[in-house]
Formats: C-alpha cells, sequence, structure tokens
C-alpha cells in the first residue's frame, strides 16, 4: 500500500519534508493558498491544490501533516475538515501538527522540557495551546505534537539581510532563543511516522539554545562582513511581532526526539547550521 501524506500548508518545512520522502514513493498531497507556491511544491515532489478553493483529497490519505497557523477563528483546517478527519480518525496512521516553543511562554531562560505546563505569554502561544487542545480532541486520532523552535535552513538565515545591511544585534541581557535547521525538523518528523506514538509531543530544536546577537556575529564572520551595529533592545524600534519573541525567555530541551525517535541531529548547533549555508 502506497504511503500518501496530505500536507495542509505546505510551506517551507513541509516542502523539506515531502523533498525526504517523494523519492521513497510516497504520495504527497500540498496545499497552499498562494498561487505562486505552485511550482515550489511541484519542486519538493507534491502534488499542489489551492485551498481554500479546490477541496482536499481524503479517500486514501495515510498520514496527515498540518502546519496552516490558527487565526481569530480557530484553526482552519479544524473550521473546515474537521468534522470529516474526526470520520476517518481510524484510516490514519499518523497525524503530526506542527505548533511552536511559544506555548511555554517566559520562563527567565531556565529549561523546559515536554512535561513543563503550556502557560503562554502571547497571543501566538495561546492560539497555538488552544489548537493543540483542539487536535487532541478528535477521538481516535493518532495524534503527535511537535513544538518547534526557531527555524532556519537554506534561503531563510541572516545572510541575506547581512549582505543588504539591514540587521542589527538587538541586546537584552540574558536573552536566549532555540532554533532548528529545517532539515532537522524533516528528519523528526519523518522518524516519527516510522515509529507512531499517538498522544506524543515532541520540542524539536537543536542542542544550544544562545543569545541572538551571538548567531548574527557569527554570521558575519563567516561572510567577512562587518560586526552589524548593537542595539539595546529598549532603544530598539521593532516590529510588535519582534518585540514579542523577546518577552519569552526559555531554554528549550531536546532529548526525547533522540531517546524515543532515535534522531541524531544533522545541525546540532547555529555553528554547524550556518557554516553548512555559508558553504551552500
Amino acid at each position: 500500500m502506497t504511503n500518501t501524506l496530505l500536507s495542509m500548508g505546505h510551506g517551507y518545512t513541509a516542502r523539506a519534508l515531502s523533498e525526504q520522502l517523494a523519492p521513497q514513493g510516497w504520495r504527497i498531497i500540498g496545499t497552499t493558498r498562494d498561487r505562486d507556491q505552485l511550482d515550489k511544491i511541484r519542486q519538493s515532489g507534491a502534488e499542489p491544490i489551492l485551498w481554500p478553493g479546490e477541496t482536499p483529497p481524503l479517500d486514501g490519505v495515510t498520514h496527515l501533516l498540518i502546519s496552516t497557523a490558527p487565526g481569530a477563528d480557530g484553526d482552519p483546517v479544524l473550521h473546515e475538515l474537521g468534522a470529516e478527519i474526526a470520520d476517518r480518525a481510524a484510516q490514519f496512521k499518523w497525524v503530526g501538527y506542527l505548533s511552536t516553543t511559544a506555548v511555554y511562554g517566559d520562563h527567565h531562560g531556565d529549561w523546559v522540557d515536554e512535561t513543563t505546563p503550556a502557560i503562554p505569554a502571547s497571543k501566538r502561544g495561546t492560539l497555538r495551546v488552544q489548537a493543540e487542545q483542539q487536535w487532541a480532541a478528535i477521538a481516535d486520532l493518532p495524534l503527535h505534537i511537535f513544538r518547534l523552535a526557531g527555524i532556519y535552513g537554506p534561503g531563510r538565515g541572516p545572510f541575506s539581510k547581512l549582505k543588504r545591511g539591514s540587521l542589527r544585534r538587538i541586546i537584552k541581557p540574558g536573552q536566549v532563543f532555540s532554533r532548528i535547521h529545517v532539515a532537522d525538523i524533516a528528519n523528526v518528523l519523518a522518524a516519527s511516522m516510522e515509529r507512531p506514538d499517538p498522544g506524543a509531543i515532541y520540542n524539536v530544536c537543536d542542542d544550544e539554545p544562545v543569545p541572538p546577537q551571538d548567531v548574527i556575529a557569527y554570521a558575519a564572520e563567516l561572510q567577512g562582513l562587518p560586526l552589524p551595529p548593537a542595539v539595546p533592545f529598549d532603544e530598539a524600534d521593532m516590529t510588535p511581532m519582534a518585540r514579542s519573541f523577546y518577552s519569552e525567555n526559555k531554554r528549550v530541551r531536546n532529548d526525547r526526539i533522540k531517546r524515543e525517535l532515535g534522531v541524531t541531529l544533522r545541525y546540532p548547533n547555529y555553528r554547524v547550521g550556518l557554516e553548512a549555508l555559508h558553504k551552500g
């Protein structure tokens, strides 16, 4: 039987997964609301569907991945397809929901793991907690929740911004962030599909939470560019969204993906990841 993945919101992360699964003979169907993304979806080895618009097919789907972000009206996939997915829960071998480590809120730089209560400090985190709970409430659905740290990878990182001279080093004493290379997310998802454990929650991040200015400084060093100017957080001109990221300070543990899924990170810290991106 052919494994068939329906990927709702087939964006940057889901495309990395389909590039890994397609050569193994998987059929992959990916939705997007942006017509300009159709070619990228095809290039990743998936069949593109404009949604909303076309109705995503559930017949024959063995695996379901939800990457869509919840809005004020809740999770868009649940809103449109939740009843049908619930009716078909028994047909799925694996369902994955991509969430965020923002669900943990602020821990003043302390460590969190999957047993830490989800007490978000931002609207973004609150909406994700609600979506997680709504998906988990569907009886018999083999749900797996992946709480992702900040994502980087090919085409998404500090290098292009450095060349444009648009990056600054925002300095907030004690602030750290966790991050994850997109290829490692794909590896975690694929490993989970091979070892389904319905109800499991996984933090997906690398081994080394660090201050954001350290990442920018290392990227500049790799490219032989001047160190971007340092700006105190209180004086920085930032969007509300960007500022909200700095309201949460925590170190995220990733032991479970290693222990339970057998994952070895290709990019265990930002230095290894940036070096690979720099080499192209």
